[in-house]
């Protein structure tokens, strides 16, 4: 019989199995002598804190939520910055671009000079 409640109590944390053997003194304690029972410890102070530990949990949610948000800012800050780059290299193939345009504007200029004056040596002849 002994062997049972044994058994039984194995999946109980300890400060439970206290409250439990407190609980049960302070009864006999009551029925035996009722002077007695002004020593008694109050209630809350027996029961385990077992809001301390389920507050661990909400602190590594804390944590994680926390890691989760800065990964996904680095995540986004990087791909900002390969816009940006990305962007920069656009912008450097439209200046050469332009560049080079500005370059084939100055030869059609030129050439188109050069037409002008043979036309107009030309026009000069026929006179």
């Amino acid at each position: 019989m002994n062997h049972s409640q044994d058994t039984g109590s194995r999946g109980m944390p300890e400060d439970r199995k206290l409250y439990i053997v407190d609980s049960i003194n302070d009864l006999n304690r009551l029925t035996l002598c009722p002077a007695g029972s002004q020593h008694l410890l109050p209630l809350q102070e027996k029961i385990p804190d077992i809001g301390t530990n389920s507050g661990n949990g909400s602190h590594g949610l804390f944590f994680m939520g926390l890691i989760i948000v800065l990964i996904v800012s680095l995540v986004l800050v990087s791909f900002v910055i390969f816009l940006i780059v990305q962007t920069g290299n656009k912008m450097d193939d439209v200046s050469r671009r332009l560049t080079a345009e500005g370059k084939d504007i100055d030869d059609l200029k030129k050439i188109n000079s050069m037409i002008v004056k043979r036309l107009n040596q030309l026009e000069a002849e026929q006179n």
